[in-house]
């Protein structure tokens, strides 16, 4: 007759691992002999193997005594479907993988791909690290807010960095970013955010607009973030103001 710690190391368990076995009651638990020890024969070591075999295959141990029990037919169909299901957590696990390293660049937390796109345009078109962030931020916001318009969002942006302006007016604000407040060169800013929106009102932009940003309540929170951002922009929206128009991410005519 065996003791625990030798059927353990007959089986190639820990000891630990049998106390837990007779806990979940895997593997019955022998009546002490008259020196109050347990002891183990064959049966214990061969059962002890085929738990500790199925559970290093994968097998949930709220599994393993419907498996020790089965036919040969039903242990069949149970292992397929454990199969299936170690099969869809590798699936899960690769797409937690998959995702981790996506993150790994720190734009595409939060946000969709689309904004990805665009933010790596932008970073490729030479805008600074701080104003991509910036962007990255707000649109973490508007995904959250409009996630099926998102999309559409990324196309109206797209098309406008086609626009050399665009591109210009990014990299003036970076300028002035490192330089500080110069109402000079605000004053080009606003000048050229002016031209831009007068050319937008006219095709209409602005009207569209008007119905995709129809939260005054989030708009109002998404213009007090780039407020808070930068003192610049506040100063901005003063210039805009002296220009007939007033806002921040919804811009319209004073």
């Amino acid at each position: 007759m065996l003791t625990i710690s030798q059927l353990a190391a007959y089986a190639g368990v820990t000891v630990r691992a049998v106390r837990h076995y007779h806990q979940v009651g895997l593997l019955p638990e022998p009546a002490r002999d008259h020196s109050g020890y347990r002891t183990y024969g064959a049966a214990d070591v061969v059962r002890l193997i085929r738990i500790r075999t199925l559970a290093e295959a994968g097998v949930p141990l709220a599994r393993v005594q419907e498996l020790l029990d089965a036919s040969p037919s039903e242990f069949g169909a149970a292992v397929d479907q454990i199969d299936a299901e170690l099969r869809a957590k590798v699936r899960e696990l690769q797409e937690h993988r998959r995702r981790i390293a996506q993150l790994a660049a720190g734009d595409t937390l939060a946000v969709p791909a689309e904004v990805v796109t665009y933010l790596d345009r932008l970073r490729g078109a030479g805008v600074s690290t701080a104003m991509v962030e910036g962007e990255r931020d707000a649109w973490i916001l508007m995904a959250a807010r409009w996630p099926e318009q998102i999309p559409e969002f990324m196309a109206e942006k797209n098309a406008q960095l086609d626009d050399p302006r665009t591109l210009r007016l990014y990299l003036l604000i970076d300028e002035l970013n490192e330089a500080g407040l110069d109402d000079e060169r605000l004053g080009a800013v606003a000048d050229l955010m002016v031209e831009m929106n007068e050319e937008s009102a006219r095709r209409g932009d602005l009207d569209r607009q008007d119905g995709a940003l129809g939260d005054d309540a989030f708009v109002a929170l998404l213009d007090a973030f780039a407020t808070s951002a930068h003192p610049m922009v506040e100063r901005l929206q003063e210039l805009m103001a002296e220009r007939g128009w007033t806002g921040w991410i919804k811009m319209e005519r004073a």
